[in-house]
């Protein structure tokens, strides 16, 4: 079981159980429109079969309440409350939601960068998504260090260096 999913195995999808079931021993029964989920014999969840193999099946009746809220955002909500701190901030969110396979991770972590706002002032957080925007890494745990290290407060080093002059240094008019 994998996330609160089950996986039938055939068509290579995952289908959820409902949260009461995780890390129980259940069986599936299908059939070309259907799947079953069953416990003890008791059938505990039933899904209209897929056939896109390696996606998730969730009905939101079997998540537990605290996943039933994080259901009940959307990428346009996370994108606006980003966009209404500044717009780096909305830009890193947005990068965080596009990246993810699997919304439902890309909204926790976006919740918990958003949450800084509060542990941490608006400008620090501005500050460690600019930053991480610049090392084109998405992620919590990229904001989260970038605080804890208070490297949002530092200027970022600068890349380019220049070249000493030489005589054997083309240069870019060489290739005009």
């Amino acid at each position: 079981m994998q996330n609160g999913h089950v996986q039938l195995s055939q068509d290579k999808i995952y289908y959820r159980v409902p949260y009461q079931y995780i890390r129980k021993k259940v069986k599936l029964l299908y059939t070309s429109g259907a799947v079953e989920i069953y416990y003890k014999y008791n059938r505990i969840a039933t899904y209209q079969r897929s056939h896109k193999p390696y996606a998730y099946t969730t009905s939101s009746e079997h998540l537990a309440s605290t996943h039933r809220f994080v259901s009940q955002w959307s990428a346009e909500r996370l994108i606006e409350w980003a966009g209404n701190i500044d717009p780096s901030v909305q830009g890193y969110i947005l990068q965080i939601i596009e990246s993810r396979n699997h919304l439902e991770h890309a909204y926790k972590s976006c919740m918990r960068i958003l949450g800084f706002e509060k542990k941490v002032d608006t400008e620090r957080l501005i500050g460690a998504c600019k930053r991480a925007l610049d090392f084109k890494i998405y992620n919590f745990k990229t904001i989260q260090e970038i605080l804890e290290n208070n490297l949002d407060t530092v200027a970022p080093e600068n890349q380019e260096q220049q070249l000493s002059q030489h005589h054997n240094i083309r240069g870019k008019q060489y290739y005009n």
